[in-house]
């Protein structure tokens, strides 16, 4: 909703501001809260900045990853040599939250699951992305019969579960990081190319976009110059829930006895070593673990939901 007033507060007098000239101005549908048009950015970050969740989201993050990798640094631990004097030691002490059946420091070892969570989902999430915005640009602008085909590849990965394509790949290459990135890139592309090949359909009909083809401009740089740019909402959006969608989804193949190798502490291979030990009563090998995934998991959650908020926003005001 657009509304014209006078001078820069909403309680400035009539008579005080009679030389002065009009400013656009926008109220949000929630709130009656007032902000300046013109640069649509501006209204996508200060609907951001007042979705307090989405501030959480943006401080758990940014804590999440001091932890990871600032935190080995100051809390130095061994997490390759097993330690089999202090096993099963309950938290106190040297060991802020007690060690595991092999010996290791909980707190270190989240350290590093950290990194590998991060790392994973940081990759996963940006290069998915990428993938599925270049493939459902390409198929939703060029259309007719190879739009058709292209989709129906996306359908096909839909039918493929992640645990037996990560059990054939690993039958051929041995586990390994990138391995297990390239599995989860394989799998995650889909939904970002489903979302942008959607957008696309609605971006060709436009008249900037119909005016270039007139002109004679050539499709790829529609494309990369008209398309891809007016989708960088949705992309942003994609790009938050596709992290946290590796990171659980590592938690989960982990948690089952695949991925990684046993050496590389992972949240997921410590939530299922610290399951076999719970009912014995050590369940600081659990809930810490558990704790993570599930912190980190939402609070990205939280950033992706506030970004779609705050596009949902910009559009209305287009």
């Amino acid at each position: 909703m657009r509304s014209s007033i006078r001078g820069s507060g909403t309680e400035a007098a009539a008579t005080d501001t009679a030389d002065r000239e009009p400013v656009e101005v926008d109220v949000l549908p929630e709130g009656g809260e007032v902000l300046a048009t013109g640069n649509p950015w501006l209204v996508v970050a200060r609907t951001f900045a007042q979705n307090r969740l989405a501030i959480i989201g943006v401080g758990v993050v940014a804590l999440v990853i001091l932890f990871s990798f600032i935190g080995p640094l100051l809390h130095q631990t061994d997490q390759l040599n097993p330690n089999l004097v202090a096993v099963n030691l309950a938290p106190g002490g040297r060991h802020l939250l007690g060690t595991d059946s092999a010996g290791f420091d909980i707190l270190g070892r989240l350290m590093k699951g950290g990194q590998s969570s991060i790392e994973v989902g940081l990759a996963v999430g940006l290069i998915a992305t990428l993938f599925g915005l270049i493939y459902g640009a390409v198929s939703g602008f060029i259309g007719g019969p190879v739009d058709g085909v292209l989709m129906r590849l996306v359908d096909v990965g839909y039918a493929i579960p992640v645990v037996f394509l990560f059990i054939f790949m690993a039958q051929i290459f041995k586990p390994s990081l990138t391995l297990l990135i390239v599995v989860l890139v394989l799998v995650s592309w889909l939904i970002p190319a489903r979302l942008v090949r959607g957008e696309t359909l609605t971006l060709r009909t436009r008249e900037y976009v119909q005016a270039v083809q007139v002109m004679g401009g050539r499709s790829w740089r529609i494309i990369l110059r008209h398309i891809i740019p007016n989708t960088i909402g949705t992309i942003m959006v994609t790009v938050t829930f596709q992290i946290a969608n590796a990171i659980l989804t590592l938690a989960v193949l982990q948690y089952l006895g695949f991925g990684l190798p046993p050496s590389t502490p992972t949240w997921g291979s410590m939530l299922s070593d610290g399951t076999t030990y719970l009912q014995d009563g050590y369940w600081w090998q659990v809930y810490p673990a558990l704790a993570m995934i599930v912190i980190t998991v939402v609070a990205f959650n939280f950033i992706g939901d506030a970004l779609q908020d705050a596009f949902d926003v910009r559009l209305q005001e287009r």
